[in-house]
């Protein structure tokens, strides 16, 4: 990454869109603390994220990333307890207090019913729902996303969706979302970074900054961008490859 340099808002949902290869995932890699900058700084409320302990941001950044294994047979509800790790002291027990956040954030993702079942036997979008609710169950400020929906198919991709949106509306929760996926970006996010080289190709609110134009320059793909009255948002047709 150079030169890459913007603000999130409180309560936004921003959306880092980009080619492989073009920094997203080392983007969010830095916001979550994982990496530290060559040069720069990352701020989190006005502080260096590297002055934060592990356990201090992880009160206030939680992730979900694009694919979760469980090695063992953990149940949906071990598997959610384990947000709760950045608020127990050293070699302290989940109490009645962490399990009812616990619960309360699998009923926030449409998964109460489920939460004896072995994660391993979810479907797909419902491992994805657990893992949104382990990243709720932290209670942090923000959720740093790489790419939620990609080995999801088109009904679960809009049910994750509707869920982010949701959890926004009603919990103010701010979210950065890195994807692939330009349609899903136009429904979820409020403003959108474009990402190419490891530069910043535009920041702005969706709509001006999703236009064809700005798909053409940042994958070199000639597509159809326009309002659809009934999504209520704009859409993005791919065509060709550009000349």
């Amino acid at each position: 990454m150079d030169a890459v340099s913007f603000d999130v808002r409180r309560g936004t949902i921003l959306g880092v869109l980009g080619p492989n290869g073009s920094g997203k995932t080392t983007l969010l890699r830095l916001m979550a603390g994982t990496l530290a900058p060559l040069a720069g700084r990352m701020l989190l409320d006005g502080r260096d994220v590297g002055r934060f302990s592990r356990r201090d941001l992880a009160r206030k950044v939680a992730v979900v990333p694009q694919e979760t294994h469980s090695t063992f047979d953990f149940t949906a509800i071990d598997i959610v307890l384990m947000g709760r790790y950045p608020h127990l002291g050293p070699f302290e027990l989940e109490g009645a207090r962490d399990l009812t956040i616990a619960q309360e954030a699998l009923a926030a993702v449409g998964m109460a019913d489920l939460s004896d079942r072995l994660f391993g036997t979810l479907s797909g979008g419902e491992k994805q729902r657990v893992v949104i609710a382990s990243a709720l169950a932290q209670t942090s400020d923000a959720l740093l996303l790489d790419e939620p929906t990609a080995s999801l198919d088109l009904g679960y991709q809009i049910e994750i969706a509707a869920l982010l949106t949701r959890l926004n509306r009603e919990r103010g929760t701010t979210m950065v979302i890195s994807t692939h996926d330009l349609n899903l970006a136009a429904a979820l996010c409020s403003e959108i970074v474009l990402v190419r080289g490891g530069r910043v190709l535009a920041h702005g609110l969706t709509g001006d900054v999703l236009t064809a134009a700005h798909v053409r320059a940042l994958y070199g793909v000639d597509a159809d961008v326009q309002f659809h009255p009934r999504a209520g948002h704009v859409t993005v047709v791919p065509i060709a490859r550009a000349i």
